[in-house]
Formats: C-alpha cells, sequence, structure tokens
C-alpha cells in the first residue's frame, strides 16, 4: 500500500479535528459553563472554571421540576417505542413477503408520507386529540410520536425482514407452526439488529420531540424534557450558571445513549442494505 505524503495526512488529520472541534465544541462549553458562576460566565464565557461548583445544578433543580420531566420523557419515549416496534414489524413483514392487490400503493403511500413537512400535521393532530379526550396526556403523546416514526421504522423494518432467507420460513411452516408463530419465533429473533436500529431511532426522536408536546400538552405533569429548555429559559433569565446546568442535564441522556449504541446502528444498517 503507498504511503501518503505527510502533507496530506496533516491535511485530512486538519480536515477531520476541525469537524470534531465544530461538533463537539459547542457541548464542551456548556457543560463547563455549568460548573462557573454567573460573573465568570460573563466575564470570559470561553476561559474553564476556577473552581468546579454544583450549585448551577442544585439552582435548576430548585427553580424547575426536572425530575419530573424526565419520569415523562422515559416513559413516553419507551412506551411509544415499543408501540411502534411491535406493531410496524408486523407491517413490514407483511409488505416485504406478501404481494397482495394494493401493497405497492401502500408502500408509496408511506413514502410519500416522509415529504409532509410536521409542521403540517399540528393541527389536524390537533383537533384529533381533543376531539377523542387525549389531549394533555401521556397516552396521546405515546400514539402521536409512534405514529410519527411509522414510516422510517417501517423502511428499516422491511429492508432487514428482505434480507432473512425465506427458506427458514418455509421449513417453519412445514413443520407446522402459524403464521404468528413463525413470526415471533423464528422472523422476529433473526431482525434483532434491525429491529434495534429502529427502536433506537424512534426513542431518541421521542426523547428530543418539542413541537408536538408543546401543541399537545398544557400542564408541567405530563409535558416532557425538551419543554424543559422553553421552561428554563423564562425561569433562569438571569441565572445563566442553572440555566446551563440545566440545558447539560437535558442534553446529555440523549447524547449518552447514541454513543453507547452507535456501533450497533452502524452495523444493522449495513447488514440491512444487503438484501439475502
Amino acid at each position: 500500500m503507498r504511503k501518503q505524503p505527510a502533507f496530506w495526512r496533516t491535511l485530512r488529520f486538519l480536515f477531520l479535528g476541525f469537524f470534531v472541534l465544530i461538533s463537539i465544541g459547542p457541548l464542551l462549553w456548556i457543560v463547563m459553563s455549568s460548573f462557573k458562576t454567573n460573573r465568570e460566565i460573563l466575564s470570559s464565557a470561553f476561559a474553564p472554571p476556577t473552581s468546579f461548583s454544583f450549585s448551577g445544578y442544585e439552582a435548576a433543580l430548585d427553580l424547575a421540576p426536572i425530575f419530573q420531566f424526565y419520569g415523562n420523557s422515559v416513559i413516553i419515549s419507551v412506551l411509544s417505542t415499543l408501540l411502534n416496534v411491535i406493531v410496524v414489524s408486523m407491517a413490514a413483514y407483511v409488505l416485504a413477503r406478501h404481494k397482495f392487490r394494493g401493497s405497492n400503493f401502500i408502500t408509496l403511500l408511506l413514502s410519500v408520507s416522509l415529504l409532509i413537512p410536521t409542521a403540517a400535521l399540528l393541527m389536524p393532530i390537533y383537533k384529533i386529540m381533543m376531539t377523542i379526550g387525549l389531549f394533555d396526556t401521556r397516552t396521546g403523546l405515546i400514539l402521536v410520536y409512534a405514529a410519527l416514526g411509522l414510516p422510517t421504522s417501517l423502511f428499516i423494518f422491511k429492508s432487514h425482514f428482505q434480507s432473512i432467507p425465506k427458506e427458514l420460513e418455509d421449513a417453519a411452516y412445514i413443520d407446522g407452526a402459524g403464521f404468528f408463530r413463525t413470526f415471533f419465533v423464528v422472523v422476529f429473533p433473526l431482525a434483532r439488529s434491525g429491529l434495534a436500529t429502529g427502536a433506537i431511532l424512534q426513542f431518541l426522536t421521542s426523547w428530543n420531540e418539542f413541537m408536538f408536546a408543546l401543541i399537545l400538552t398544557k400542564s408541567t405533569k405530563v409535558r416532557t424534557l425538551p419543554l424543559a429548555l422553553n421552561y428554563f429559559t423564562s425561569q433562569f433569565s438571569f441565572n445563566y450558571t442553572a440555566m446551563f446546568a440545566a440545558l447539560t442535564m437535558v442534553i446529555l441522556p440523549s447524547i449518552i445513549i447514541y454513543v453507547l449504541l452507535q456501533e450497533q446502528i452502524t452495523t444493522s444498517m449495513v447488514e440491512g442494505s444487503v438484501k439475502g
């Protein structure tokens, strides 16, 4: 293998280093500022803190119901992910394995739904939630989040089901297994990497969603963590230390989850792109 000149290696590392800096720089700045005092932030925003203090975190927990927001986000994100995976995986399996009249139209319809701006769905969904009595409830957000992730999850699941050899299912049918048993015992475990990818993406989307949570809720008892950012802006308008501490507590969980599971996402994406 031909060795690259030192100039190109240096240029490559500088290029990658620049993108790493602009990617993690703002996050590091927020975390660093959460340990500084207001005077330090105003006097020198980019200087490291002279001493690490947790007073900002204490103030944030005292002024805002962060744990209430955390609990709501966990419940809504987990349940919407489970609902999305269970329902959409069965639909994707049928579309991947069975050809029937209208199957191509359904796939096309779901493809077109990816092009619809999310803001265009706000008013119809708001009216539906008000009509069926699910406005300002966790159940309403769970159903909405699960439905919003349907197109993306469908295509991820469908590609992985198509990569599974159909002979395995035929063997199960010959052994006397029914449709549901074949799906849950044979196909479902084999597609676990793709299902995990869809679940991770659905969870992160639900965790970080803001617009529908703002429109479909009005009380603190059901509001989610992203709405805490709006809450903190008004509550901590002059307490920058508490505001940065609150921001740190809001954004770190999704980043940690993605960092821990990024290999799973990348691997399953590659596996799903190869059709068996």
